[in-house]
């Protein structure tokens, strides 16, 4: 296999993994005379590993030219919020995992070190899924991060 045909089997491996949000809408923080304005943008994405859980993300996005370009890094401002939006049944590994969490989402904030990423804990005791949103970075991360509970209740059932 030659170093184009390796370079994009992972390119391919790496989008078919990967969860992807969609872009809900923003509001812009500050102008910028050149180059995008600073936003702060909300998006979606489905949980990979459990039907009918929605998460909406905001965050930070840096403007300016080097934002246009994608070299700025982003800060390090989210939070979250998800929802139930239909039955859940949860797998055997989610109601097994023991306080082991699960990455369900990641998203690139600077050019090569930094990301944002949440992780799915299951909350047996409570009967919930705990997302938590946080940003790293390869040498050090930050503490802010943010938190969203789903209480699992029977979906469409009259009494």
């Amino acid at each position: 296999m030659n170093k184009k045909q390796f370079f994009s089997l992972g390119l391919l491996m790496i989008s078919a993994t990967s969860v992807y949000a969609e872009q809900i809408g923003s509001v812009d923080t500050a102008f910028k005379l050149l180059g995008p304005d600073h936003k702060i943008i909300v998006e979606a994405f489905d949980d990979p590993g459990v039907d009918n859980v929605t998460c909406y993300l905001s965050r930070a996005k840096t403007g300016g030219i080097k934002g246009g370009l994608g070299l700025a890094e982003d800060t390090s401002d989210a939070a979250i919020s998800c929802q139930q939006v239909g039955p859940i049944t949860l797998s055997d590994k989610i109601i097994n995992s023991k306080g082991k969490g699960s990455v369900v989402f990641q998203q690139r904030t600077s050019l090569i070190f930094k990301k944002l990423q949440v992780v799915r804990f299951y909350d047996q005791k409570r009967n919930a899924l705990v997302y938590l949103t946080y940003s790293d970075r390869l040498v050090d991360g930050s503490p802010k991060n943010a938190l969203s509970a789903v209480p699992i209740v029977a979906w469409g059932k009259t009494q």
